[in-house]
C-alpha cells in the first residue's frame, strides 16, 4: 500500500510540472531525424543542413529545437545557440529561438552540429539515441521543420577521448576530452557550397519500429511512440560572451612568449610548451586558430591550479616548475589556413597548458580566444563594509556560485557537473538573495521531484544517468521547498511537490523506532564531507543514529509548516507530534552530561560539530543552554578534531551560521569566517571543496558566505511566506559601517548602517508596498514602504 501511495504521489508531482504552456501554442508537426546508417547509441558527431529561400526577411521566425544528446544551431554561418537543457527522457527540453536576426532575402542556410558521446558522455547526460528535431513557426513553403529537405553527414574526425586523456587520475564525471583530426574534418560543412557523397537525406531514428509515425515529436503530457517527452526549456539561454583564455606565464622557448597577444610561428620539428594563466577560474569554450603545421600535434590541458612534483597545489598563483594536469583535448592540424579548434562542450580552467610538437612544416598559432558560458545571473546585491577581506570573500563567493550554475546547478564545474541536493540548496538561496532569480532553482526543485523512485525518495542528484540515492538529501529537498516558500512569491512549486514530501517522510517513518530515533537506513546517508579517517553518521549496537535523526527532525519541522499553510492541516499536526517525540528522544538518548554535547549515536562515544549544530538549530538543546554549547564548538576549525570532536566542513558551516542566528549569536558570525580568510593568502579565485589537500578548487557549497553576509550581517530575511514582509536584524560584529542592496521580488532593499559608539544609525529604503520590522539588541521598530531612518539611541 505504501509503495502504491508513493507511486501515486510521484504521478501527481509529474502532472503538475507538465502543465507548462507551449510557447508556440500548438501540437508538434515535426519529426525526429538522424543519419540513416550510422550507429544510434555509439559516440558520434553529425552535421545537419537545410536551405530555405525567403522572398523577404520576416520580423520574426521562431523555431523549436532539440536533440539527443545536444546540438549547436547556426544560420548562415552564425552561431544562434545550443541545447537542449538537460533533463530526463520524460522531461526532455527543447529550446526556442528567433532566427530572424540572421536571415536574409533569398537563400538561407540552416545548419546544426549534433553529438552523442555514448558511454563517454557526462554522467549528468541522460539519453536514448542520437537524434535531432527542429520545428518552425512558419508553415508551407517557408517551413524548415524536420524531416523535409534536411541532409546529414557523419563527422568521423571529431570524437571523444577515453580516460587516458585525463593526465591527473581522479574521479571524473563531467565528460570526455575531444580530438579533431583536421586532415579528415569537413571544414566546409557550414558553408553554402558544401556538397559531396557524405551528405545524405536524414532518416528516422526509430529504425527498429514497425509503427507508422513513430518519429513524430510529442509533448511530455502526450503518450508517444518515441522516448522524448518534450517540455519547453523555462531557462534563459546560457551566456556565450568573449573572455580571456589567459596570458603566457611560462614557456620553454622564451622567444615565442608573445602568444596569445600576437600570432607566433613555431619552426619545424620543434617542441613548444606553454602555460597560460587567466588569473581566475572560468568556464568557457576555448578557440584555438592555427595555420599550416601539417603533421603537428597539439594538446590542450585544462587545470584549476598547477601541481608540484608531489601532485600538490599549494599557492594558486605559484608557477615555477609546476605542471598543468587534468582534462585534455587534442588537435591535429592538416596544413590548412585558419583552422579553429573549439570543443563541443565547455571547459573549466585557470591555467591552460599547450603542448605542441611540429612536423616537417612550421605551425602558426594565429589566436587563442575563449567564450565564457554559465547561467546568465546578474549580480544585483551589493555589500560594502570597508573590510578588504570581506570584499574579497564576496567576490570569490559570487564567482564560485556563477561557475557552478549552468543549465543545472553543479557541485563542481570541473570534475562532476552534477546537481546534488545538498549543494543545490545553498546555491538556490544565493540565487534568490544575490541575483533575485529563481528560475534555475525551480528547475532544480522540479528535477528532484521528477527523480523520485517508487519507494518515495528522491535521487541524490538529478539529472543523472548513473542513479544514486542519499536518503538524507531527500530530507534536505524538503528544506529547499521550505526555503522557496519563504523567499519567493508563488507557492505552486511547493504545492505540486507536497505529495513527494509525504512520500519521503512516509519512507523514513518505516525506520523510526518506538523510542523515536532512526534505525540505519539503506543506501548512503551523507551528512558532511569529512576526513577519510572520520565517519558520519555512526550507529550504536542497535543500529540507531542521532545524526540522521536530527536531519529527519528538521524535515518534519519544515513539512509541518508547509502542510499547515499549503496542504493538509491534519497531516501538519501529525508531523508536529512526530517531531516532538523525536526531539525528546534525541535529547534523552544522545545528550552526554559528561561531555556537555549531543553524541552522534546513543553509545555516546563519538561527537561532532555537525550533530551539535543541528541539535541547537532544531531546539533539541534547551534554549538556555544553546549559546554556551555553540561557543564551545565554534572554536573548532574545518579539518581539525580537537578533543575527539569531528569538525564541520565548509559545507556544513552553512548550518552553523543558521544556528548562530537561531541562538542570538549572529554578531559572532564574522569571526566564524576565519577559515575563508585563511584561504585568501593562497590566492584562490573560487572556493575549494574541503580544507587542505582538496580535489576541487570550485565547490558551490563553500560559497554560502555571500548569502550569510546579506542575511546575517546586513540582516535581511523574509518575515512571512513569499517574502510578503521583511525582518531586518543586522549583526555587524566589529564593523562600524555597512551599505548593502538586497534584491527583493518587489525591487531593491537599500540599507546603510553607521555605528557611533553604542548608537546605530540605519537608513533603510523598502520597495513597493513592502513593510516589516527592524530589530536591534532586543528592540523592534516598524518599517514602512519607502524611506525609513532609525537611530537606536
Amino acid at each position: 500500500m505504501r509503495q502504491f501511495l508513493a507511486l501515486f504521489a510521484l504521478a501527481l508531482g509529474t502532472l503538475a510540472l507538465h502543465s507548462q504552456p507551449d510557447p508556440l501554442q500548438r501540437d508538434w508537426t515535426a519529426s525526429w531525424i538522424t543519419h540513416p546508417t550510422s550507429p544510434l547509441r555509439e559516440p558520434i558527431v553529425l552535421h545537419f543542413r537545410r536551405t530555405s529561400n525567403l522572398p523577404s526577411v520576416p520580423s520574426s521566425y521562431r523555431v523549436r529545437v532539440s536533440a539527443d544528446n545536444r546540438f549547436v544551431l547556426f544560420v548562415n554561418g552564425h552561431r544562434v545557440g545550443d541545447g537542449p537543457a538537460r533533463g530526463d527522457l520524460t522531461h526532455w527540453r527543447y529550446e526556442l529561438f528567433d532566427l530572424a536576426p540572421w536571415l536574409k532575402t533569398g537563400q538561407n542556410l540552416i545548419t546544426a552540429t549534433v553529438w552523442n558521446f555514448g558511454v563517454f558522455a557526462p554522467i549528468a547526460q541522460m539519453s536514448d539515441r542520437t537524434a535531432f528535431l527542429l520545428e518552425s513557426e512558419s508553415t508551407g513553403a517557408n517551413s524548415i521543420s524536420t524531416p523535409d529537405g534536411w541532409l546529414v553527414e557523419e563527422e568521423k574526425s571529431h570524437h571523444p577521448l577515453d580516460r587516458s586523456s585525463v593526465t591527473f587520475k581522479t574521479y571524473m564525471a563531467a565528460g570526455p576530452g575531444e580530438e579533431i583530426d583536421a586532415a579528415h574534418y569537413d571544414w566546409n560543412w557550414n558553408a553554402a557550397s558544401a556538397s559531396g557523397p557524405s551528405w545524405v537525406p536524414a532518416a528516422s531514428p526509430m529504425r527498429d519500429s514497425i509503427y507508422p509515425g513513430v518519429n513524430k515529436a510529442h509533448s511530455a503530457e502526450v503518450t508517444g511512440d518515441n522516448p522524448w517527452g518534450l517540455l519547453p526549456d523555462a531557462l534563459p539561454h546560457m551566456e556565450y560572451t568573449p573572455t580571456s583564455a589567459g596570458e603566457v606565464v611560462r614557456t620553454n622557448l622564451p622567444e615565442l612568449k608573445g602568444f596569445s597577444a600576437a600570432p607566433i610561428t613555431i619552426p619545424p620539428n620543434t617542441e613548444l610548451h606553454l602555460i597560460l594563466d587567466r588569473k581566475t577560474l572560468s568556464t568557457a569554450y576555448p578557440q584555438l586558430t592555427v595555420s599550416g603545421g601539417k603533421g603537428a600535434h597539439i594538446r590542450l590541458t585544462y587545470s584549476e591550479a598547477l601541481y608540484d612534483k608531489n601532485n600538490q597545489k599549494g599557492d594558486r598563483d605559484a608557477v615555477g616548475d609546476r605542471s598543468a594536469l587534468g582534462l585534455t583535448d587534442r588537435f591535429l592540424p592538416d596544413g590548412g589556413a585558419d583552422r579553429t579548434f573549439e570543443p563541443l562542450w565547455w571547459r573549466t580552467w585557470r591555467y591552460l597548458g599547450l603542448d605542441i610538437t611540429t612536423g616537417s612544416t612550421p605551425l602558426t598559432l594565429d589566436a587563442l580566444t575563449a567564450q565564457f558560458t554559465a547561467y546568465p545571473f546578474e549580480e544585483l546585491a551589493t555589500f560594502k563594509s570597508g573590510d578588504p577581506d570581506l570584499d574579497k570573500i564576496w567576490e570569490i563567493s559570487w564567482r564560485t556560485a556563477r561557475l557552478d550554475a549552468h543549465e543545472t546547478y553543479m557541485d563542481t564545474p570541473y570534475y562532476e557537473q552534477l546537481q546534488y541536493i545538498g549543494d543545490t540548496r545553498i546555491q538556490a538561496l544565493i540565487s534568490y538573495t544575490v541575483a533575485g532569480d529563481d528560475r534555475l532553482a525551480k528547475q532544480a526543485l522540479d528535477s528532484f521531484n521528477n527523480s523520485r523512485i517508487p519507494e518515495g525518495l528522491t535521487r541524490s542528484r538529478y539529472p543523472s544517468s548513473l542513479p544514486q540515492t542519499i536518503p538524507t538529501f531527500s530530507l534536505l529537498w524538503i528544506g529547499m521547498l521550505h526555503d522557496w516558500w519563504m523567499y519567493r512569491p508563488g507557492s505552486e512549486p511547493v504545492r505540486s511537490a507536497l505529495p513527494g514530501v509525504r512520500a519521503v517522510l512516509g519512507w523514513f517513518a518505516h525506520y523510526e523506532q518506538p523510542d523515536g530515533l532512526l534505525h540505519e537506513v539503506p543506501w548512503w546517508s551523507f551528512i558532511d564531507w569529512v576526513q577519510e579517517k572520520q565517519k558520519t553518521p555512526t550507529y550504536d549496537a542497535h543500529g540507531e543514529s542521532c545524526m540522521t535523526t536530527l536531519e529527519y527532525l528538521g524535515a518534519l519541522d519544515d513539512a509541518s509548516s508547509l502542510e499547515q499553510n499549503l496542504g493538509d492541516p491534519v497531516l501538519a499536526d501529525r508531523y508536529r507530534a512526530r517531531a516532538t517525540h523525536v526531539r525528546s528522544a534525541i535529547y534523552d538518548k544522545c545528550w552526554s552530561a559528561d561531555q556537555g554535547l549531543i553524541a552522534d549515536n546513543p553509545d555516546k562515544k563519538i561527537f561532532s560539530q555537525q550533530a551539535n549544530i543541528l541539535a541547537v538549530l532544531y531546539d533539541v538543546i534547551p534554549k538556555e543552554q544553546q549559546q554556551a554549547l555553540l561557543r564551545k564548538i565554534l572554536a573548532i576549525e574545518p579539518g581539525s578534531t580537537p578533543e575527539g570532536v569531528m569538525s564541520a566542513s565548509y559545507y556544513f558551516r552553512f548550518y552553523l551560521a543558521r544556528a548562530l542566528d537561531h541562538t542570538g549569536l549572529a554578531d559572532e558570525y564574522l569571526q566564524s569566517l576565519d577559515p575563508w580568510r585563511k584561504l585568501l593568502p593562497l590566492h584562490f579565485s573560487t572556493w575549494p571543496e574541503v580544507p587542505g589537500d582538496t580535489r576541487s578548487d570550485s565547490h558551490a557549497w563553500s560559497a554560502h558566505p555571500i548569502y550569510d553576509m546579506l542575511t546575517l550581517v546586513a540582516g535581511v530575511e523574509p518575515a512571512s511566506p513569499g517574502f510578503a514582509s521583511v525582518r531586518i536584524a543586522p549583526h555587524l560584529g566589529n564593523l562600524n559601517s555597512l551599505t548593502a542592496t538586497f534584491p527583493h521580488p518587489e525591487g531593491p532593499i537599500n540599507i546603510e548602517y553607521k555605528r557611533d559608539g553604542s548608537n546605530l544609525g540605519a537608513t533603510i529604503t523598502l520597495p513597493g508596498k513592502l513593510a516589516g520590522s527592524f530589530v536591534y539588541r532586543d528592540r523592534t521598530w516598524p518599517l514602512a514602504p519607502g524611506l525609513n531612518q532609525i537611530h537606536t539611541q
